[in-house]
């Protein structure tokens, strides 16, 4: 069975939620895909491949954590719930969410030091990889039924990254020697691999939460623990002080290009977040690793365009790969969608007789 489809009604309403909300869901994963190449704009002046620029790079991606705090209290200020925020949290919650955010730290920190040394199109082809463990630990973590199209689309998107990481040889940056690039490689591949049990173990969270805006209110503390982590590197590596220095006198756009770079990145990865839990929250771990993948693509044209990466031969197959594999996989929705659907019909017409039914006693009781 798709990992979106149950055959029962709150699944099949879940199309009607995601026409509600889940496009501005899906929107914010769309405009976030470009993270990964606004960070290589960084990552790319010179002096980029110090220790603290890694540190910063970490720290942007959750320091933005406080704008999510507008979607929590609006609803509550504007008289749209009744629910106090924050109030429905356990101990429990407190502790899972910390320490998911302490090993999301870690997984921001892999990401940036593999994206400081790999081309953007190689790294963001690469981070696909996730999807074969995410596979797994939805299967092992929370029972993710196996199924041809989500088997068909891991297989292909992780081909894609197969054909991409041995064509990428020539691609390497000038002077990075073949022990920083391996560096790279696997640490963008450690990153994709916690990536991967981060969302099947967000998902069993989620089953006990009734309202996306409590998603958010985890996703706060993940992300202000995550935060702690990266401030903790950049205190003990000069980070901060380095941010002013490289905005004066490294970062050859000017110091305003930079600022506005790194709000770019603390903006666009906070949608990033919202739109990734919303999608785990709204189907399941493994539809969100996928719209995320082949989002990437995004990050593989943002590379061929702004830093003229190479884009022939094999790259174009892996990418068209991960676009075959991501229609496979919203095939196999529809045609579960469709069959639940039709399974759910004579339960429908038989609860409809029964209110019929019910109510022609009412009125002949009357």
């Amino acid at each position: 069975m798709s990992p979106c489809i149950k055959i029962n009604t709150s699944e099949i309403e879940f199309f009607d939620q995601l026409e509600a909300g889940g496009e501005a869901l899906a929107h914010a994963d769309l405009v976030s895909s470009m993270d990964n190449t606004t960070m290589q704009v960084h990552a790319d002046q010179k002096g980029s491949s110090s220790t603290k620029k890694r540190w910063v790079s970490t720290w942007v991606q959750t320091a933005g954590f406080p704008l999510l705090m507008i979607p929590i209290c609006v609803p509550y200020l504007f008289k749209f719930t009744k629910r106090v925020p924050f109030t429905d949290f356990t101990p429990r919650m407190l502790i899972l969410s910390i320490s998911i955010g302490v090993m999301l730290g870690f997984n921001n920190l892999f990401f940036s030091w593999g994206n400081s040394y790999l081309p953007v199109s190689t790294s963001a082809l690469l981070l696909s990889s996730q999807l074969l463990f995410n596979l797994l630990f939805s299967v092992i973590i929370v029972k993710q039924e196996i199924t041809f199209s989500n088997v068909n689309c891991v297989i292909l998107l992780t081909l894609s990254s197969i054909l991409l990481a041995l064509d990428s040889s020539h691609e390497r940056p000038q002077g990075l020697t073949q022990k920083n690039y391996f560096i790279g490689f696997f640490c963008t591949i450690g990153a994709g691999l916690m990536f991967a049990l981060y969302l099947p173990l967000m998902e069993k969270i989620y089953k006990k939460v009734n309202c996306y805006q409590m998603v958010m209110e985890m996703q706060v503390i993940m992300e202000a623990a995550a935060t702690a982590l990266a401030i903790v590197g950049m205190t003990w590596d000069g980070g901060f002080s380095e941010m002013k220095v490289e905005s004066q006198m490294v970062f050859d756009k000017g110091s305003r290009v930079y600022w506005v770079t790194v709000m770019g990145n603390v903006v666009t990865w906070q949608l990033c977040f919202m739109g990734t839990a919303g999608m785990v929250f709204l189907t399941s771990s493994l539809t969100g690793g996928i719209c995320m993948t082949f989002l990437l693509i995004m990050n593989v044209l943002g590379g061929v365009v702004v830093f003229r990466d190479a884009f022939g031969g094999i790259k174009v197959v892996s990418t068209f790969l991960c676009i075959l594999g991501f229609c496979s996989y919203i095939c196999g929705i529809y045609k579960y969608n469709q069959m639940g659907e039709h399974k759910l019909a004579p339960t429908r017409n038989k609860n409809s007789s029964d209110d019929s039914s019910t109510e022609m006693i009412h009125i002949v009781s009357r």
